[in-house]
């Protein structure tokens, strides 16, 4: 199934440790600017359109 896993830019360094631990080294998270919590509606719309050419990128149907 076709899945992109969304995180902020603080945790990218996190992410790929863990994913080099689970055996998903394969897998490439989506990246969007850090933070989230203390946003507006209409930051968290920019955050959300700012993953869609990625998530486009990364999930591809095979």
């Amino acid at each position: 199934m076709p899945t992109a896993v969304i995180i902020t830019a603080a945790f990218a360094r996190e992410a790929e440790v863990q994913c080099a631990a689970l055996g998903a080294g394969q897998l490439e998270p989506v990246v969007i600017t850090h933070p989230l919590s203390t946003l507006s509606n209409d930051e968290i719309q920019a955050r959300a359109a700012e993953a869609v050419s990625q998530i486009q990128r990364v999930v591809v149907v095979r």
